[in-house]
């Protein structure tokens, strides 16, 4: 609780910085920088390393060479079993490498020198362009378009998705707005789930540009913290986009980064038949195939959607605690008033968004990183890295074990309330 006078509040600021010299004096080092799985994560996925064989490598259609035409696209078992996890098609899945990202960044720059499907021009040859970018979102996400120079416009989130009145406005006034940025289930870092109306009024929308595309970045679709009860799942949009006539709107990724391995994991991209023949025609010059070697090891240790679920199970046995963990300490050091700071308790994913009182994220950071402790830079969640309130840090709690995250979540706690007494005029 805020002290109520003057000289509370100097013994209260007395009493905290003698905890903050004690936890600068343990000599921390944890990261809360970013959404790295764990070790014990990692080991659930060691089986990859060793099995398959050589004589199923050499199986046809002989996994060790180039692929075929046929297999440019992956191989349909991976499909499958992501059509089966995602409720996708199979013919509207390219199964790429590692990285949907790197998808995310191709898709971008073929939009941008090659005409999409429908379109008289391609997007560089319209002027400057611009990206809806839902906030707080993901930083990667914006480092891509500020990258290749595409200007981004900042939507609130409401807790069941973008401001919807807000994105249907500009999207019907300005035809330079090409794109928009959508973490739709446990959204980076607010651990929000777009609510069915927020995914229909996307499938449906009017906009000025008629090659408008929404890039739908499904990475935490089977990312549940608790498998014990019944799970939320977002909409499926690209049924909704073409129920609503709007076939072409969405392109989907996914990935295995964060469910196998995170340098040696599946992408995939998932679209209408239009956009995944115009993907797939400039795929066909830059690559001869992706890995196949890779998508057959996976196939083995997840063979259907019920081994997807049991070890998705097992990542959340991991995980589950150390969110728990900082919700306990936060609870304890801040209460639930919001005097200090508000935070999400997410229901899967990766991260919990926290945010301080406006004009204090940037200070809070830098004595926590002072006393030990890395958080991602303030204002990284948000487009060019400028948070307008100061308020958002994204922690990210995966990687540290739960007893450095407790030691950690302490830190930022402390920095958190001398950082608000401090700026308190009584």
């Amino acid at each position: 609780m805020i002290a109520s006078t003057s000289t509370e509040n100097e013994l209260l600021l007395k009493a905290l910085y003698e905890r903050y010299q004690n936890l600068k004096a343990q000599n921390l080092s944890l990261d809360l920088t970013r959404g790295k799985p764990s070790k014990e994560q990692l080991s659930l996925s060691d089986d990859i390393l060793t099995n398959i064989s050589a004589e199923e490598a050499r199986e046809a259609p002989d996994y060790r060479n180039y692929s075929t035409p046929q297999f440019l696209t992956g191989l349909p078992e991976a499909k499958k079993l992501f059509s089966d996890v995602l409720s996708i098609p199979q013919e509207n899945i390219i199964i790429g490498g590692n990285s949907s990202l790197s998808l995310m960044y191709d898709t971008i720059i073929r939009a941008l020198l090659i005409k999409l499907p429908q379109a008289s021009k391609s997007w560089s040859e319209q002027g400057k362009i611009k990206f809806l970018c839902p906030t707080p979102g993901y930083d990667r996400h914006f480092g891509i378009c500020e990258a290749l120079g595409i200007e981004m416009i900042n939507v609130p989130l409401t807790g069941h998705g973008p401001d919807m009145d807000y994105v249907e406005k500009l999207l019907l006034d300005d035809p330079q707005i090409k794109g928009m940025w959508c973490v739709p289930q446990y959204s980076n870092p607010t651990g929000e789930i777009y609510s069915d109306e927020t995914v229909l009024r996307l499938a449906r929308m009017k906009t000025a540009a008629s090659d408008f595309r929404i890039f739908w970045d499904n990475a935490y679709a089977m990312h549940h913290l608790d498998f014990s009860s019944e799970n939320k799942y977002v909409k499926n949009i690209l049924k909704a986009a073409k129920d609503a006539g709007n076939p072409d709107r969405v392109f989907m990724y996914a990935s295995t980064s964060k469910i196998t391995y995170a340098g040696a994991g599946v992408a995939i991209i998932a679209a209408n038949e239009a956009n995944i023949a115009w993907f797939q025609k400039q795929l066909s010059f830059q690559s001869i195939g992706y890995d196949k070697i890779n998508q057959l090891r996976h196939l083995k240790l997840l063979p259907s959607k019920d081994a997807f679920l049991s070890h998705m199970k097992a990542h959340a046995e991991i995980l589950k605690p150390k969110f728990d963990a900082v919700d306990e300490i936060l609870t304890k050091e801040l209460g639930n008033l919001g005097e200090y700071a508000t935070w999400i308790k997410p229901e899967g994913g990766y991260f919990i968004s926290f945010n301080t009182q406006n004009n204090l994220a940037k200070k809070v950071v830098n004595m926590a990183a002072e006393a030990g402790v890395k958080l991602t830079k303030a204002g990284a969640t948000f487009p060019y890295g400028i948070d307008p309130s100061d308020a958002n840090i994204r922690i990210a709690p995966s990687l540290p074990s739960v007893d450095e995250i407790k030691r950690a979540t302490e830190v930022l706690a402390v920095v958190t309330k001398i950082a608000t007494l401090e700026r308190i005029d009584l």
